[in-house]
């Protein structure tokens, strides 16, 4: 079963439908769309999508609009463009419209998930940038920014959030964290994992109105 998540905008009830049938049957989670609206963005600041595949034919806001401008704002989603827009320059428009494929209608379901596979494969090896809520994380510079704004942390504290954000919305024990973050640490407490915690939430979230770390009682902590 893979644990991907799959944002799919296609105006086409049937058409949705199938696939949404089609990729749950490989194991895939969905969310579907009929249309461009204001809840659209929101699903992709609260849950961590892994492909958006983009009827580019939509009422109101088209798809390619859409896609341009998340990209500008930072988001680095995946993305396939699935549309009766089949000309070459509509083609070669789509790509320079961030494409990581594009796919014609009328397609072939089978062909649809094993290219909604490749491009899961290439992009998730090659991603290096992460964003959760207003948080996003440069691999390539090591350096988490909010609201575009660099946030200066220790190289612990890097390495707790990053441990965070990639287990996010999952329960996780101060033993696992010491483990997973102090390693051979010497100073290897349970209170030292409280401590640092306290000083992450402080950078991170300074007014504490956002709390994304929060505590559990006797359990451990989760980044939601």
């Amino acid at each position: 079963m893979s644990d991907k998540l799959i944002l799919i905008v296609e105006d086409e009830e049937d058409i949705l439908e199938l696939l949404e049938y089609s990729l749950q049957k490989e194991g895939y989670e969905t969310i579907g769309f009929l249309s461009v609206n204001e809840k659209l963005e929101k699903v992709l600041d609260e849950e961590a999508i892994d492909l958006i595949i983009m009827d580019r034919n939509l009422p109101g806001i088209d798809g390619t609009s859409f896609i341009n401008d998340i990209k500008k704002k930072g988001y680095t989603t995946p993305v396939i463009y699935l549309t009766a827009k089949d000309k070459d320059e509509d083609i070669l428009e789509g790509f320079e419209s961030f494409a990581d494929d594009y796919i014609t209608k009328p397609f072939n379901v089978k062909e649809i998930v094993a290219r909604i596979k490749a491009v899961i494969r290439r992009t998730t090896k090659d991603l290096d940038v992460i964003k959760v809520r207003d948080i996003v994380y440069k691999s390539a510079k090591k350096k988490f920014y909010i609201e575009q704004d660099e946030v200066e942390l220790t190289h612990l504290e890097h390495d707790l959030l990053l441990e965070f954000i990639k287990n996010r919305d999952i329960l996780m024990s101060r033993e696992h964290l010491l483990e997973a973050v102090w390693e051979d640490s010497y100073d290897k407490k349970l209170k030292t994992v409280n401590v640092a915690i306290k000083r992450l939430k402080a950078k991170i979230d300074p007014e504490n109105k956002k709390e994304y770390i929060k505590s559990v009682r006797g359990e451990g902590y989760l980044f939601c």
